[in-house]
């Protein structure tokens, strides 16, 4: 039996190998003339090819196909769209949501929803929502209307809050809008990517935002907000997060608590202080965490 199978597997490998010839020799066809700058944009049928190259079972190999795509631009954004949304090979799927990541082109938008929706495979999706983060502020409204649909599962709207931050200060129009918004899903992945804005850009505007935040009627916008402002270097923050290290819910106090430990302010040496008797355990420990981390903070400024 092992005799009769031979012939038939020297023949895929050898199709294997002939495919991986003819992919080596597309590539390098295509980069001769990109470097010449004599490449055809209007060659549909060169243009599919790549696309298809994406496929090859060589990772190094599909990364140059996207790396090449990703060269030649926009013009190429229908033919990896067509892939994405119908290729029978999930690899090509998933190359294909990896190089419109590269080329960051508004247009592949409503089919990066789709597949960031309905895809089966969890890279594609995975991939489709980090095209999306990439395109910018041009997949916002969209990313926004899944936050606040309950159609859609914990993970995918996890996904798309991510995208928002990712997005950041391009996005901060539509952030300081969204801050109303009925639904508290939003609100929460607003409140991460106005975090990820006032980083950028020293933004003092999505500081006091942050800050406004920390009284908001919902615990976990409170908590939100609160280790938000502990990756912001914001010092007007401090008295604000002094008094929700005393908030009502634990899980805004312990934000408070690590924000103020990463701050270093040494003004919160003393409210925290008064923290390590404290009835919860958890606060008593965090609270001498945060106190070691300003105190640490302090002596390596004085070492200069």
């Amino acid at each position: 039996m092992n005799q009769s199978l031979k012939p038939e597997a020297s023949t895929v490998g050898d199709s294997v190998q002939r495919i991986q010839a003819e992919n080596d020799a597309l590539l390098q066809q295509v980069d001769d003339q990109i470097t010449l700058e004599i490449f055809d944009t209007s060659d549909q049928a060169l243009l599919q090819q790549l696309v298809e190259g994406l496929g090859d079972p060589r990772g190094l190999v599909r990364l140059r196909f996207a790396e090449t795509l990703g060269e030649i631009g926009e013009v190429a954004t229908p033919f990896l769209a067509i892939a994405l949304a119908n290729h029978a090979n999930v690899v090509v799927r998933r190359a294909a949501a990896k190089t419109l990541t590269l080329i960051a082109d508004p247009a592949a938008i409503p089919t990066l929803l789709h597949s960031f929706l309905n895809d089966e495979d969890t890279v594609v999706k995975s991939s489709s929502a980090g095209a999306l983060a990439r395109t910018g502020e041009a997949a916002v409204p969209a990313l926004l209307d899944i936050l606040a649909s309950t159609d859609y599962a914990e993970d995918t709207k996890g996904h798309a809050a991510w995208a928002l931050a990712f997005i950041g200060s391009e996005a901060a129009d539509y952030l300081y809008a969204a801050l109303n918004n009925a639904s508290l899903d939003v609100r929460c992945a607003v409140i991460g990517a106005l975090g990820h804005v006032a980083q950028e850009q020293s933004d003092e505007k999505s500081c006091n935002l942050l800050i406004t935040a920390l009284t908001d009627p919902e615990a976990l916008i409170r908590t939100e907000a609160a280790a938000a402002l502990g990756q912001v270097n914001y010092p007007s923050a401090v008295p604000h997060l002094i008094l929700a290290s005393r908030d009502a819910e634990l899980d805004v106090r312990k934000a408070a608590i690590n924000s103020l430990g990463k701050m270093g302010d040494r003004a919160a040496l003393e409210p925290l202080q008064t923290m390590l008797t404290d009835d919860q355990s958890v606060v008593r420990v965090l609270a001498k965490l945060a106190i070691a981390q300003i105190e640490r903070q302090s002596s390596e400024t004085n070492d200069w």
